[in-house]
């Protein structure tokens, strides 16, 4: 059977991720090696560094979140484990800290595959930026694909999380704790992408064309509470020894 040695997984990841900042900071090879000098320009001006930061402060801000959340979790778990020394506890805290992460990555592929490709409802900028020309077009494209590859560092650890639980024999491998911590991951990304991108920053709407922009943006707000909390129920409901399910 194939294995992956740790350590190449590792260098692969490192170089991976090295390949996406050299992207970033080398204008010459990280977009529009085809395109026309008027969409470089348009793309790289002085507002290039500002919008990359502006869009990654809300995975900037969803990482602080998990952190929180895990470190949380796992005070809980020690009370537990210290309140009954003579009972077997599995930890839940490993498990659904990668299901969220997960979660958020995927939710983030759901978001611009659904919302800015398939419908075509906004883009990345296209409140400061309309996507009316087509170098507007193009500019909000490289960014949305600037978003894309954000999400993709994230699914990636996402997934790294998941493969280093393989072997540990203390943790809860409950489904729903998969499950749950996925759907609450996808609702807390949306929150915080939702806030800071749709309310703080005025990056774009949730639906640019339509008559009242704010019943959507905040329709996606309550949408996506309601992921988090449903995610949280999930999550808690675990097995009994007669396998019935209750809220832990």
């Amino acid at each position: 059977m194939f294995k992956i040695n740790p350590p190449q997984m590792k260098f692969a990841t490192t170089k991976f991720f090295a390949c996406f900042i050299v992207l970033f900071i080398n204008s010459e090879v990280s977009a529009c090696v085809n395109c026309n000098k008027e969409i470089r320009d348009a793309i790289f001006d002085s507002a290039f560094y500002p919008n990359l930061v502006i869009i990654l402060l809300p995975f900037v801000a969803l990482a602080f979140v998990v952190a929180v959340i895990s470190a949380i979790s796992v005070k809980k778990h020690k009370a537990n484990v210290a309140a009954f020394p003579g009972k077997q506890h599995l930890s839940p805290a490993p498990l659904m800290a990668a299901a969220t992460v997960l979660g958020i990555g995927l939710g983030g592929f759901i978001d611009g595959i659904v919302l800015h490709q398939i419908l075509q409802w906004h883009e990345m900028l296209s409140n400061r930026i309309p996507p009316t020309t087509y170098v507007a077009k193009s500019v909000n494209m490289f960014w949305d694909g600037i978003f894309h590859a954000f999400t993709l560092m994230v699914t990636l650890t996402g997934v790294i999380l998941l493969w280093k639980l393989l072997k540990r024999k203390d943790i809860d491998r409950s489904g729903n704790l998969l499950a749950g911590g996925m759907l609450f991951g996808w609702g807390l990304f949306n929150v915080l992408e939702g806030i800071a991108d749709h309310q703080l920053l005025k990056l774009h709407n949730v639906r640019e064309i339509t008559r009242d922009k704010e019943l959507w943006n905040y329709g996606f707000l309550v949408l996506s509470f309601l992921f988090i909390a449903i995610g949280l129920f999930i999550a808690k409901k675990t097995k009994d020894d007669e396998g019935h399910y209750h809220l832990a």
